[in-house]
């Protein structure tokens, strides 16, 4: 069976990609620039048959083997940069540069992909088709992706896209997703309060922006339960909030500050008028004014049912796999979503806890003290192997 066969390949180079995971885990870079990182991807794959395309705006690079070869195109992804926060794991290969640590596994994404591209390199000869494969920087909120698309390093657009991501609170070796949407589009608000500031003794002849602003944080709550359906998860968090500067002065303005997850462009554009509704209107009771400011992130990522139907398939046909359905979409947020808006895939997960742990208790992505089991990665590299050969082969059918 190919995909057993090409787990075999992915065991047989397992040295070779932990050994990059490990490179780019002791030198990680952040945002849109990670040209040490990309540098590494490329020795690592200099030997292969390999046609890059890089562009103007960021260090995102697309390797593709059988350029223009007759058939279909499929596009596999992984992203390259770090996240700026300490790393405390205590690992010998941890991270070398302060304040930076690579606690969301984009080093394993990347690892993982050239596996990938090294394996069907071995099996050019096989393929039927085009394989792409998106080495991403500025995923952490820097839109990489979609900087990646301006800059046409997707033209012409791939028939399928497929990436995988790395849960470290998941069982050992298990891939998952769903159907539909996975994740949530992430945009962050910004409600600046404006009214007129004072003596704090005398509060009545000011306008206490202050209370202004808590009301606006109960009233959020309120509209999320209440006004939108809880089948259809919504999430409004107000995390900051920046008033006065001392304790006997009543501010001119207090500032709230948090994001919003939403499943769906049409959800997303309703709860984005509803915080402006509720915040201007409980301002503007009270006699001062609020400013509403939405910056859009990323948007939902919607896997195709038919994309996700072959990921099971491959999954399940390695040996020893498991495809675990996921019950309802996770609210964080990625931007290769900005490549499913445009191309049919999927995102998938897998599990990397070490194996027999209590994968429950297990430090989550993000975390200071994230780790993963590394005899994982092969498994990864030949599923994303495994989608691209399969989808040549045979498309959705």
């Amino acid at each position: 069976m190919l995909t057993e066969a090409l787990l075999n390949d992915a065991r047989g180079i397992a040295d070779r990609i932990t050994a990059l995971r490990r490179a780019i885990h002791a030198e990680p870079e952040l945002g849109l620039e990670t040209p040490k990182t990309l540098a590494k991807v490329r020795a690592e794959l200099a030997d292969l048959p390999l046609e890059w395309r890089e562009g103007p705006s960021c260090t995102g690079a697309v390797a593709v083997l059988g350029a223009g070869k007759p058939g279909r195109s499929v596009l596999l992804r992984g992203d390259m940069d770090a996240l700026p926060m300490a790393e405390h794991t205590g690992l010998p290969f941890a991270s070398t540069i302060p304040g930076r640590m690579h606690a969301c596994g984009h080093d394993t994404h990347t690892a993982m992909l050239a596996g990938a591209a090294r394996i069907l390199a071995t099996r050019a000869g096989e393929l039927a088709g085009e394989v792409r494969f998106m080495f991403q920087p500025g995923e952490e909120g820097f839109h990489g992706a979609r900087f990646m698309l301006r800059d046409g390093l997707l033209d012409p657009l791939p028939d399928a896209a497929f990436a995988l991501h790395i849960m470290p609170n998941a069982p050992h070796g298990t891939i998952g997703s769903r159907a539909g949407a996975l994740l949530a589009a992430a945009d962050m608000i910004d409600i600046a309060v404006t009214g007129r500031g004072g003596h704090a003794s005398m509060p009545h002849d000011t306008r206490d922006p202050v209370p202004v602003a808590c009301e606006i944080v109960m009233a959020l709550q309120a509209m999320v339960t209440r006004r939108f359906d809880a089948a259809e998860a919504v999430v409004v968090t107000i995390s900051q909030m920046d008033a006065g500067s001392a304790h006997n002065i009543i501010p001119d303005r207090a500032v709230l500050r948090g994001t919003m997850r939403t499943l769906s462009p049409a959800r997303r554009q309703d709860v984005q008028q509803a915080i402006r509704q509720v915040a201007v209107n409980i301002a503007a009771a009270h006699d001062c004014t609020a400013e509403v400011t939405i910056t859009e992130g990323f948007p939902p990522t919607i896997n195709d049912p038919r994309a996700v139907a072959l990921c099971e398939a491959v999954a399940t046909a390695l040996p020893g796999g498991e495809f675990m359905h996921l019950a309802a979409p996770i609210m964080g947020a990625e931007d290769f979503s900005y490549v499913l808006e445009k191309v049919p895939g999927a995102m998938a997960f897998l599990g990397v806890a070490e194996e027999g742990a209590d994968w429950r208790q297990c430090c989550g992505i993000h975390s200071s003290r994230m780790l993963v089991d590394e005899t994982v990665l092969p498994r990864g590299a030949a599923f994303l192997a495994g989608c691209a050969a399969r989808f040549l082969d045979g498309g959705w059918g």
